[in-house]
């Protein structure tokens, strides 16, 4: 206090020693000392800054125009057409008035997105994608299925799910019935370059889309895309629902697992119902080049070395091949027996559905046999290298029990690997020929 008494004693002369009108001591002000070309640049300043006020034109009041979406504030403003409101209510609407579901698609211009989002519009079910076209591998694919999906009568909005404001704004113009959630960051191997991908679209991405769904009003039903990865080095064959999924062996699968937890959450806490599919090595037309089938037939066609892998003491890699039409009758069957969401404007009003099913093939295929099927379909002779498997996150094997799914969604897997790999290997080549063609 004594260091201070000195301050004090100084600020005296100016500072009111009790409540009531201020008056400044006539001395006060003898304390300023202004220098002549300092007061004329400080009154030019004065000058200019009126100046500029008086021309520049009034903000608008918050009475005003509203401020769209396709400004920067929410989302790349680029992506969104002016009218992207009304092609998106026009896109959602149910072609039969009658029992037509009204589904947001998320990852809509992905390989399982794709293919949901058509078969949804085909029975006349009113759907609207969301896609945020990422460089994860070729967006030249992904801007064919856009077009294809347009072709069809799907709209597709080009935006991240993690834009809060688009999803709260999408959800009020559309009363969705249904979610169905397939945007996330795919791939196993990928997690080892760029680990913050995953949790940006697999956690955060998702709880983005979970808060916005329980913020609406009404609430939609979820369905959302897990992962057989979730088992990871559970030995026990084949997988069932009731495993323990605690031992992730990529930071993919944590992500899933995760996003399996997060959906407990937001169902016990907000009344969500949600339904996770964990797919099983999902294959066909459209499909992934990250994809072991996928980028075999293109170095097969080439005439390149393929890396085919195997486990310690040359224990065989194999994984239950799943076809892509499987899948979408699973995925169509779970948006069908989805209940209805229970909570109101972000409060639970009672119990919520929540479920998970296995969509698999439950017919492991050693990917030795899978690189023979491809020879044969494609008339040419792979080069081949083993090498033993590097810790990158893969697993040896996967196999699905889907009992429980076949009992309550009446899921039943009908296509072989080589009836599926045939399928697949006609729309690629048929697809690289007619960019062939393009380019020419």
């Amino acid at each position: 206090m004594t260091q201070l008494k000195p301050i004090l004693s100084h600020l005296d002369p100016i500072i009111p020693s009790s409540t009531g009108k201020f008056k400044s001591p006539p001395y006060a002000f003898h304390r300023l000392r202004f220098h002549p070309r300092l007061t004329l640049w400080s009154f030019l300043l004065l000058f200019f800054l009126l100046l500029f006020f008086l021309c520049s034109p009034p903000a608008a009041s918050p009475a005003g125009k509203r401020r769209s979406l396709h400004t920067t504030s929410l989302s790349p403003g680029p992506r969104l057409s002016p009218n992207w409101e009304v092609k998106a209510r026009n896109s959602a609407r149910p072609q039969s008035k009658a029992g037509g579901l009204t589904v947001l698609v998320t990852g809509a211009a992905g390989f399982v997105g794709t293919h949901v989002a058509m078969a949804l519009k085909k029975r006349g079910d009113g759907v609207v994608g969301l896609d945020n076209f990422n460089s994860y591998y070729e967006t030249g694919l992904k801007k064919a299925r856009k077009s294809l999906l347009e072709r069809h009568g799907v709209y597709i909005i080009e935006s991240d799910i993690n834009d809060a404001a688009l999803l709260a704004k999408l959800l009020e113009i559309v009363h969705f019935s249904h979610v169905m959630h397939l945007a996330a960051q795919a791939g196993v191997r990928y997690a080892m370059q760029n680990p913050s991908s995953y949790i940006h679209s697999n956690v955060n991405g998702f709880v983005s889309l979970l808060e916005a769904c329980k913020n609406a009003n009404p609430q939609p039903s979820i369905v959302w895309a897990s992962s057989s990865s979730v088992y990871g080095l559970n030995s026990k064959v084949p997988f069932s629902e009731k495993d323990r999924t605690d031992q992730p062996a990529s930071l993919y699968a944590a992500t899933k697992k995760a996003g399996e937890e997060i959906a407990h959450t937001y169902n016990h806490i907000y009344g969500l119902s949600i339904t996770g599919l964990r797919f099983f090595t999902v294959y066909g037309p459209w499909g992934r080049p990250d994809m072991a089938y996928y980028f075999f037939t293109k170095d097969i066609l080439r005439g390149k070395e393929i890396k085919i892998f195997e486990g310690a003491n040359h224990a065989t890699v194999a994984r239950d091949f799943t076809y892509i039409d499987d899948v979408v009758k699973g995925c169509l069957a779970a948006l069908d027996t989805a209940g209805k969401s229970t909570g109101s404007g972000g409060k639970k009003r009672g119990a919520a559905q929540l479920r998970i099913y296995n969509l698999g093939n439950t017919s492991p295929v050693p990917v030795g046999k899978l690189v023979s099927i491809l020879e044969k379909l494609l008339k040419v002779k792979a080069r081949k290298k083993v090498l033993q498997m590097p810790r990158n996150g893969d697993v040896l094997f996967t196999h699905a029990n889907i009992s429980l799914a076949r009992k309550e969604l009446g899921y039943n897997p009908t296509v072989d690997l080589e009836t599926g790999l045939a399928k697949f290997v006609k729309w690629y080549v048929g697809y690289y020929a007619s960019k062939k063609k393009t380019a020419w």
